[in-house]
């Protein structure tokens, strides 16, 4: 990979399970995650479920934007995210798969890109073409004043 690029988003515990999330455009909301129960309270979405909506939010971009290569058509596409849980031999909980169904209207389906354009967008969503891929994460736990206390991954 020869171009790189990076973004950061911050992350605070407020209480129990509950995250802050801040992410690094000023003009979008926080927002608030949390795990379902019975940890926590089912607050805001959990990473599982932000995962699927990421990869589906981001095929549906890439399609719309083959289709149309300008601004799209406004509720021309809707779209369902299927997250399956599994379990691992060590019994831990894991993403098994994600399935998504994008739905178009009438007036997508029937444009002269449509053709073109269904068999090219996966391969430009930038999510979900790196979770089929596998993506690599360095982790780090490090104290207040900076210290490692753990790096893995």
């Amino acid at each position: 990979m020869s171009e790189q690029s990076r973004f950061t988003i911050h992350l605070e515990q407020q209480e129990g399970y509950q995250i802050n999330a801040r992410f690094d455009w000023k003009q979008a909301a926080d927002l608030l995650m949390d795990e379902p129960p019975p940890l926590g309270g089912t607050a805001g979405p959990n990473a599982s479920r932000l995962l699927a909506a990421a990869a589906a939010n981001c095929l549906s971009a890439s399609l719309l934007y083959c289709l149309g290569k300008e601004e799209p058509p406004g509720h021309s596409l809707r779209a369902e995210a299927t997250c399956i849980l599994v379990r691992n031999e060590h019994k831990r909980l894991r993403i098994g798969g994600l399935e998504v169904k994008l739905v178009v209207s009438d007036d997508l389906a029937g444009a002269k890109r449509f053709a073109r354009c269904k068999t090219l967008f996966e391969d430009f969503c930038v999510v979900s073409a790196s979770i089929r891929e596998g993506i690599p994460i360095a982790v780090s736990v490090v104290d207040e004043a900076g210290e490692v206390l753990h790096a893995g991954g």
